[in-house]
């Protein structure tokens, strides 16, 4: 029987950590609590109680110093998969050391009649 291949001592091993130990086991948050254009940054007020962050936290945390990114640009800076950034982001969120502006709601269309109405004014009245 061959067992396991023993790495050569020159070739150095990539640092793999499983998504699960990133986030402790914690699920995904719901998407319209964070969404890709949600916009994150630093919290004002750092006094909340003392908490150890993981090397990632740590990252996401110096990330949002410099003013609102959006969910999706702090994925792509941080080369975490989404998942994972939006997991992070809510417990930084949730523990009060960041803030999630969330996005602006579309707005609603003007109606095509209202629209027209006013084309006919303006040309009624300009000719």
């Amino acid at each position: 029987m061959i067992g396991p291949r023993e790495p050569d001592s020159d070739t150095p091993q990539p640092r793999f950590v499983r998504p699960y130990v990133i986030t402790r086991g914690r699920s995904l948050p719901d998407e319209r609590e964070l969404s890709l254009i949600t916009l994150v940054t630093a919290a004002e007020d750092q006094r909340q109680r003392p908490r150890h962050f993981s090397p990632e936290e740590q990252d996401l945390l110096r990330m949002c110093r410099g003013g609102y990114l959006s969910v999706a640009e702090i994925a792509g800076h941080s080369r975490l998969p989404m998942g994972i950034v939006k997991i992070l982001l809510s417990g930084l969120v949730e523990g009060g050391h960041l803030v999630a502006r969330p996005p602006v709601p579309a707005a609603r269309l003007a109606d095509g009649e209202i629209l027209q109405e006013v084309l006919d004014g303006l040309r009624a009245r300009f000719g």
